[in-house]
């Protein structure tokens, strides 16, 4: 039920009709035409733009349009009245029997209330994490797990087929760094004293990692030249950090469909293939690339290079795909991995990428449009800093890194549902502070308590209701007599009724952030309507009379379930209670 989705399909009727009628021509898009709500409530429940976005195309005044579209939609019993305001927008009042069915339908549908069929089942792959496998993830990693992880749920409620991908770095230098850091633990762990050059990984996080080595191989390594084992123990080592990793994205409660190895695209041929594909399509070329904007550096010298001509499909410049020594540049496997992800016949990519990748997203959209002609968008969302803050001051240290905060002591210091909650107050590509004790204070200002609360004191009123013998099952209340609500009640049924739109709307952008913001809002409503009935009894949830009780609870519970819903998509678990 997506009251908004219904009241636009009446719109579209009742234009249709007058286009039947001859008051309107044949040929108009009614793709523009919106039914949203005013932006004074006062106006009315619904506004929709039809007269404003038709006027032009069909040669008429706004105001014409809008006075006959209202005559027409005033004939509908859904319509209580229909009013015409400015130049030509059309306030809509909706029938009180309208907003009764709400409670019932979210009580019956459940927590599957707000599920839409916009995506069609289309498939849709979010990489998100992929962090190099060389040590924890820090707290950077945990919002862009979380991102990730909320904006695959959204897109799965809104009706996509969603694959959740981690791709692992594991194709360059850094992995030999990490295998030769394992080694002299793994040295460390026979007894012998090391030292760790500039550049290795001296974190704690390897000792266990030395030792499992070490009982695994036992001396065979001692004394060895690298040549020996290193690709052994660069195996090992990122088999050990993936390991990890998923670990830790388990304690926040991120579990991936897919992990894709980068160096499973090495000594394969699907870097030469995604290559071809180009060159087929004429893309590649043999040239030579200007020199950088601003200052010339010093040891730049012109040289040719194979480059790929992502110019044609939105980028900046060229850019080299193979550098004058044959061996491929970075973009060359990335490429490569997003042609894997095309030819797997992905109808949607969406990547989540770090705020230091930001100079990257016009080669890699340059380069998906020219792998699928054109035919699989690429979005990518990009992850700001997180800025962290303990008694108001600058909160850095780490027991395990010794140098950051990792994800692990996120979730250890205030919990996975804390993290995942505030990590979604903003937009992605918005700086967040997160303060480790404001995050889980009680308190008003805390938007992740105040969501909670609202859903644990709705679950306190149910428990007294039933203590008053009064039976709280979702079916029984489903069927209360909603026919003599306040106006005040009505208020915070509509409020219900635009959660399939705004799920709709933050699945369309892609910014899950936005279902955070309404929790928020409703959160508001709830408690707001809840303390305005301390002054006003008849708002009471809990009455003298049964039926009355019945009748408020049955709001009540409607909220939660839509509370409980979006928190699921957030990855929060509702709170039944607050301690």
């Amino acid at each position: 039920m997506n009251l908004f989705t219904d009241i636009r399909e009446l719109v579209l009727a009742s234009i249709n009709a007058m286009q039947a009628d001859g008051a309107l021509p044949g040929e108009l898009n009614l793709a523009p035409v919106t039914v949203e709500p005013p932006r004074d409530p006062a106006h009315g429940d619904m506004a929709t733009n039809a007269a404003m976005v038709l006027a032009k195309p069909a040669k008429q005044k706004p105001r014409d349009i809008t006075q006959a579209l209202a005559a027409k939609l005033a004939e509908d019993d859904r319509i209580q009245s229909a009013e015409v305001a400015g130049p030509g927008f059309l306030n809509l009042r909706l029938s009180p029997a309208l907003w009764q069915k709400v409670p019932a339908e979210i009580l019956k549908t459940g927590t599957d209330y707000g599920r839409s069929d916009m995506g069609a089942g289309k498939k849709v792959n979010v990489e998100y994490v992929s962090a190099n496998p060389t040590g924890p993830m820090h707290v950077g990693h945990a919002r862009g797990a979380i991102v990730g992880d909320a904006m695959a749920s959204l897109l799965d409620f809104a009706g996509f087929d969603v694959t959740r991908e981690y791709y692992i770095n594991d194709g360059g230098a850094q992995v030999d760094v990490l295998a030769r850091s394992v080694y002299l633990r793994y040295l460390e762990a026979h007894g012998q004293e090391v030292e760790f050059p500039e550049g290795t990984y001296p974190g704690d996080y390897l000792v266990a990692v030395g030792q499992a080595l070490k009982d695994k191989v036992g001396d065979a390594y001692i004394d060895q030249p690298e040549d020996v084992w290193l690709a052994d123990v660069r195996v090992y080592s990122t088999d050990a950090m993936m390991d990890l990793i998923r670990e830790d994205l388990k304690a926040l409660g991120v579990e991936m469909d897919y992990f894709f190895s980068e160096k499973s695209l090495y000594g394969t041929g699907k870097i030469e293939a995604a290559i071809d594909s180009l060159r087929d399509k004429d893309l590649i070329y043999r040239g030579v690339l200007e020199p950088p904007k601003g200052k010339k550096p010093e040891d730049w010298e012109p040289r040719e290079q194979t480059l790929f001509k992502s110019t044609e499909h939105g980028d900046d410049v060229d850019r080299p795909i193979q550098k004058s020594d044959g061996g491929w540049t970075y973009f060359a496997p990335d490429i490569a991995y997003h042609y894997d992800k095309v030819e797997r016949g992905y109808d949607l990519l969406i990547d989540i990428f770090g705020a230091d990748h930001g100079g990257y997203v016009k080669r890699m959209k340059a380069a998906v449009s020219a792998l699928s002609g054109g035919t699989v968008p690429l979005d990518i969302k990009l992850i700001q800093l997180v800025k962290l803050f303990k008694n108001g001051e600058p909160f850095k240290m780490s027991k395990r890194a010794g140098t950051f905060i990792t994800l692990r002591d996120l979730v250890e210091m205030v919990g996975a549902d804390v993290a995942r909650f505030h990590m979604l107050t903003r937009k992605s590509d918005a700086s967040l502070d997160f303060d480790f004790d404001k995050v889980v204070e009680q308190s008003s200002e805390n938007p992740v308590f105040y969501v909670q609360y609202a859903h644990s004191r709705i679950c306190s009123v149910l428990r007294n209701a039933a203590a008053q013998g009064i039976s709280t099952d979702d079916a029984t209340l489903a069927g209360a007599d909603l026919s003599n609500l306040h106006e005040a009640e009505i208020a915070l049924i509509a409020k219900l009724a635009d959660w399939p739109r705004q799920v709709e709307i933050a699945a369309r952008v892609h910014e899950p952030h936005r279902i955070a913001t309404y929790l928020q809002e409703l959160a508001s409503d709830l408690h707001g309507h809840y303390n305005r009935g301390n002054k006003e009894t008849e708002l009471r949830f809990l009455q003298d009379d049964a039926n009355v009780t019945l009748t408020k609870i049955a709001l009540a519970r409607a909220v939660a379930v839509v509370i409980s819903a979006g928190l699921g998509i957030l990855g929060v678990t509702p709170a039944t209670e607050m301690r």
